[in-house]
């Protein structure tokens, strides 16, 4: 897959790994970013066009059924060569226990699959008709190291990952004889004010990282990129599930 001349579209793309791949791609790529806070877009937009990216942001949500059918319509309209989505939005409803009572397990769960899950869904849906014209094209789906092992704290966002690593493999089988190549970005922890409540911002690594390994996936058509110690506990689950849950659940 090339990594450069391409028209990339990123959802949630105005703060953390998100805009870390606009910044990455932006330089020599045309990156179109979305998101529900309008004034955070265009305060990337501006960030990134100093730094010589090549940004233009289209305000909507992603887990909303009318902001996805505009956002769609536009590509359509302005951008029509659009060739990379790139599906990282995301949500996690805070850190709880599912044995804990008044929790709202359900509520929780609810707001993670429709974001992290079935949002993604939808939103490839209505754009692989458009990806399907292009000679070269790719959808990757940003997925975590919790759709390998569960973390506990995280039990419902753990599970919505797990959905989406699902499906991105049916996608990846069913696309498989067309222009579309499907990716799988699965990080670790990473320093994000998104992960701050697990203390991602203390022990998680830098965005950039991956960014970067995205990029190299790219270039070797790896289609599961597995960053950092994801590929750690990765091949422990492979030996032993219930070891590798307990790294995962212990580390700090």
């Amino acid at each position: 897959m090339k990594t450069v001349n391409n028209t990339i579209l990123i959802t949630g793309g105005s703060a953390g790994i998100g805009y870390e791949l606009a910044k990455l791609f932006g330089a020599t790529n045309k990156v179109i970013i979305t998101g529900r806070n309008e004034a955070r877009l265009a305060g990337a937009v501006k960030k990134l066009a100093a730094l010589g990216s090549k940004v233009t942001a289209i305000v909507g949500d992603v887990s909303n059924a009318a902001d996805v059918d505009r956002l769609v319509a536009q590509l359509n309209k302005d951008h029509s060569d659009l060739n990379v989505v790139i599906n990282n939005a995301g949500a996690a409803a805070g850190v709880y226990s599912l044995a804990d009572e008044g929790v709202n397990a359900f509520e929780r769960a609810q707001t993670e699959m429709l974001t992290n899950y079935l949002s993604v869904i939808r939103l490839n849906e209505k754009l692989l008709p458009l990806l399907k014209k292009q000679a070269s094209a790719a959808i990757v789906n940003v997925s975590s190291i919790v759709s390998i092992v569960p973390g506990s704290r995280l039990s419902t966002y753990g599970a919505s990952k797990a959905a989406l690593h699902s499906y991105t493999l049916s996608l990846r089988h069913s696309l498989a004889d067309s222009s579309v190549k499907v990716f799988e970005l699965r990080p670790p922890l990473v320093a994000t004010e998104f992960s701050s409540e697990i203390g991602g911002l203390e022990n998680g690594i830098p965005a950039s990282v991956v960014a970067e390994d995205l990029k190299k996936g790219f270039e070797t058509e790896s289609y599961d990129i597995l960053v950092g110690n994801t590929a750690d506990i990765y091949h422990l689950y492979l030996q032993s599930p219930e070891q590798a849950f307990l790294a995962l659940n212990t580390a700090r």
